[in-house]
Parts: C-alpha cells; structure tokens; sequence
C-alpha cells in the first residue's frame, strides 16, 4: 500500500521558514527602534549648533552662559557613557538603555518648555546622560539578533552618530529658519518617546549579566577627572590657552586618573577593567576612535561655518544657515548607504583592514577640501567622501571592539570607546577653535576664519585619518568573538 507523505513534508519545511521570515521581520522592527534611539541622541548632540549665536539675543543672557547648553551635554555624556555601560553589563543593556531614552525625552520635554537659561542647561545636562544609548544598542543587538544580521546591525547603529549630526544641522538651520529653537526639542523628546516605548515592547533583555558591586569611588574619580579634563578643553577658546584655569584644571585631571587608575586595580568589582583595557587591540581600536572622532566633529566645525561664511572672506558663499546644514546632508546619507557595505568588507576583509581603509578614504576627503574651494558642489563631495570613511569606519570600530572582549563586557568596551570618540571630538573642538581664531580676515566690524585656517584645520584631520590608518593595521584579526568570563 502506497500513502503520500508529500503533505506532511511540505508541512514540516515550510515552517521553518515561515519562523525564519517572522523573526526576521521582528529583529527587522527592533533594528528599527533601536537605530532610532541612537538617531535621536546623535541628532540632540547637535541641534543646537546652527543658532547658537542667535540664542543670546532671543533668551536675554550673555554668550558666555549659552555655550553652557552644549558644554553641559558634553560633560554630562562623556561622565554617564562608560558608568551607564558597565551598568549596563551588571543589570541589562535593554533596561540601561530605556534609562538612556529615558533621560533624552525628559530632557528635551523641559528644554522645550522653558527660556529660561538655568532650567534650559540642567535641561541639555539630562540630555547628556542619552548618549549612552548608542554603546549600549550596539551592546544590545550584538546578543540578540541573529547571528547574519549582527554586522550590519551593528555598523547601522554606529554610523547613526554619524548620520545624526549630519542631519541635525540641516533640520536645526531650517526650524531656525521658521519656529521658534523650542521646535527642535519638541521632535526629539516624541522621538525619543517612540523609541522608549518600541523598545520596551519589542526589544528583549540581552542574556547573561557580569554581577558585582557598583564601584562609586570608582564613578566619582572618573567623573572628576573627565571633568577637570574636558572642561578647559570646551572652554579653551573663551579662557585662552594662557589662563591658568587651564592648567590647573588640566594637571588636576591628570591626578585625578592616576588615583582612579590605582583605585581600579585593588578592588573585586571595577569600573572600568584596565587589564582588559591594555589588551593591544582595544588600546589601538580606542586610540584610532580618538583620531576619527576628531576628523568627524571637525567636519562639522569645517563645513557649515566654511559654506556661510561671506563671499569676501575669498571662500565661503554667503549661504544661510539652512544651506550651510544642507552641505552635510549628502555626508549624512552616505553613512547610511555604506554601513552595510562595510559589514561586507568587515565578514571578507576583517575589521582592522576595513577600519584603514575608511580612514584612509576620510583622509582623501580631507585633502579634497584643501584643494577643491572654488565651488559648493566641490566641497559638498569633498564632505561626502569624508562621510564614507566615517561611515565605513565607524562600523568597523564596535567590531573590533567586540572581537576582542568577554560577552560580559561588551556594554562597558563600548561605552568606554563611545568616550574615546567623545575626547577626539573635544580636541577637535578645542584644537580647531584655536586654529581657526588665530588666523582671520577682516570684514568690515568683524572676523571670519581665513581660507588658510581652514587649510591648516583640514590638513590636521587629515594627518590624523592617516595616523588612524597605520594604528589599526598593527591589530590582528580576530578568529571569533572572546567567549564570556
């Protein structure tokens, strides 16, 4: 007797792939809030460039105490990321994550709601502890999506710092254009809302947790020192290099991280892992993250500003502030579209050679801009091509960074590579500022950085892209990921 078992067999093999296609479109939406997330917080970090020089006028105070609604961010950041990150491995990267957003969507909602100048910084301080959201996404879709997907996830989410910025200026230039600043922290506290909540429902809790104690000594001394480090460097252009505030500050910090350092090494539950930190290629990932957050904020400093600047100056173009945001855009776009790009190469090529490659294309970006003046379109692609090897490279750095450390760990690496990048930004900031302010043109009541200023600022991105280059290529491939401590 015959019986047809055809039935049963095409049964049994399209279930899987019915399984197969929903956790797909699943991991397909939490990518998706996730991603979110990072945006939002990449574009609050800064939303309030662009009309930062109207803020004084409109909110009745110096421009002394509005530099304080980014310094504050910035600080705030640089402290919460690595202590949200090590939080994070210890309690949840998902529940460290909603605490992130958390802080975005509180923030932004008081920012909105006032002018006045104190509540506007504490404000933009809660914001500041949401930058932590974007190490730990990365931490999070690293132990839960599937296993092909990771890479790509992974570089998404990285290069939404990024996008974010290049983003950001466009919009902020626009609503500056037509509402109130108030606007701007309206969008990002419903977006971040909407991230919280698709989180919360449709992402779940990373597996496995490291345990331990919270090190508060350990937090305080590293807020300290991160504070007495990154303060004179944000406030360098209006205190001058030759206050003594400066140094003071800059040699205190220096005490400061010795003392944390020594306390980190004689207690069961650290901080941060400082052997784990001397392993070679997290030294040499994190030092290369410094050099590329440096070439990234300096496109910022050295775009927008460059293009509406006044025809005069004998460079810039007169654009409004919406045009001058709109140059970073095509920058912001081509981050997105070779992510996933570099996933590939980082699967064929692994993520040392990928990272040098993105550098070196950021660094022939930056020569680009040093020749090519005479036009906008040339320096729209000359900002472009530095925003594919940011691209590129930015999604190489968490892979390198989660090759080479314990699953248990990972939140925290990250966290402590997000500050990395956050020191490179600072220098660039402090470094570029400094450049730019001492050799100008004059026109008319006021000065504009000289074209040759700018050549100096580009040609320091890119020696240091090519500096990030050559370190890189000095860390070996990993075989897999470190297995959990």
């Amino acid at each position: 007797m015959s019986v047809s078992t055809e039935p049963p067999e095409t049964a049994v093999a399209t279930a899987p792939s019915t399984t197969s296609r929903a956790q797909s479109s699943r991991a397909t939406v939490q990518l998706v809030f996730v991603g979110l997330g990072a945006l939002v917080v990449a574009l609050s970090q800064s939303l309030l460039v662009p009309v930062l020089s109207s803020l004084p006028a409109d909110l009745n105070t110096s421009a002394s105490n509005v530099s304080w609604l980014l310094t504050s961010t910035l600080l705030v950041a640089a402290i919460s990321v690595p202590i949200l990150g090590r939080l994070g491995d210890m309690f949840g990267k998902r529940r460290m994550l909603l605490v992130a957003l958390a802080a975005l969507t509180l923030g932004s909602l008081l920012t909105a709601l006032t002018d006045n100048i104190g509540l506007l910084i504490l404000g933009r301080s809660i914001q500041g502890m949401a930058a932590a959201a974007i190490p730990l996404g990365i931490s999070l879709l690293m132990t839960t999506m599937p296993k092909e997907r990771v890479a790509s996830s992974v570089a998404l989410v990285s290069a939404m710092l990024g996008v974010g910025g290049a983003l950001g200026l466009p919009l902020a230039g626009f609503v500056a254009e037509h509402f109130s600043f108030h606007a701007l922290f309206w969008i990002t506290s419903v977006a971040g809302l909407i991230a919280f909540a698709g989180i919360r429902i449709m992402v779940p809790e990373a597996p496995g947790r490291s345990g331990g104690r919270v090190d508060l000594v350990g937090a305080t001394l590293m807020g300290a020192a991160l504070l007495t480090l990154l303060l004179p460097l944000t406030q360098s252009a209006a205190w001058g290099w030759s206050d003594p505030r400066v140094w003071w500050l800059l040699a205190a910090s220096a005490v400061l991280f010795a003392v944390f350092g020594w306390s980190q090494t004689r207690i069961q539950d650290p901080l941060v892992d400082l052997r784990a930190l001397r392993r070679r290629p997290i030294v040499l990932t994190n030092v290369a993250s410094v050099l590329f957050g440096f070439a990234l904020f300096a496109s910022f400093l050295g775009t927008a500003a460059f293009v509406e600047a006044p025809e005069a100056s004998g460079y810039g173009f007169g654009a409004s502030l919406m045009t001058g945001g709109l140059a970073l855009l095509p920058s912001g776009i081509a981050m997105i579209i070779f992510s996933p790009i570099a996933a590939r190469l980082i699967g064929s090529w692994g993520a040392p050679k990928t990272l040098a490659l993105g550098a070196v294309v950021v660094a022939a970006g930056w020569f680009m801009r040093i020749v090519w003046t005479s036009s906008l379109t040339e320096v729209i692609i000359g900002t472009t091509i530095v925003g594919i090897g940011t691209g590129i490279g930015y999604a190489a750095i968490p892979s390198l960074i989660n090759e080479h450390t314990p699953r248990t760990e990972i939140a925290a690496a990250n966290g402590l590579n997000a500050l990395f990048r956050s020191l490179g930004s600072s220098l660039a900031s402090a470094l570029g500022g400094s450049i730019l302010a001492a050799n100008t043109v004059i026109l008319g009541s006021f000065a504009v950085p000289s074209l040759t200023a700018y050549r100096q600022l580009f040609a320091l991105c890119a020696g240091a892209a090519l500096l990030a280059a050559v370190v890189v290529l000095f860390i070996r491939r990993a075989p897999q990921v470190a297995p959990a401590a």
